[in-house]
């Protein structure tokens, strides 16, 4: 029964959620620093989600901001997605090698 209950009140809250812009903002948005704050929120959220799971996923911080650094600038520079995922990953072997070999 309590698993219902908390599906239900989930529903609810996400129901919420999701109506509350569309009834509060009826008529187009035409301030332009709103407008530029929604156009970056989808980026700062899959940030938020994205950086801590890069910086704890291996077993040193360390690694997995070298392997972010490293990622960002093969990012930048052009390369294209599996360069960068291989780049990020050959970081972190090198970095956790050298941590564990390092005297």
């Amino acid at each position: 029964m309590n698993l219902w209950l908390f599906i239900a009140v989930m529903a609810g809250a996400t129901y919420l959620l999701r109506v509350t812009p569309l009834v509060a903002l009826r008529k187009r948005i035409t301030n332009r620093w709103f407008l530029s704050f929604l156009h970056y929120v989808p980026y700062v959220v899959l940030t938020a989600m994205t950086v801590p799971a890069i910086l704890f996923a291996t077993s040193s911080v360390l690694s997995g901001a070298a392997a972010l650094i490293v990622a960002i600038i093969l990012a930048k520079r052009g390369a294209s997605l599996m360069l960068v995922a291989l780049g990020a990953a050959l970081t972190v072997v090198v970095v956790e090698a050298l941590i564990v070999w390092w005297p």
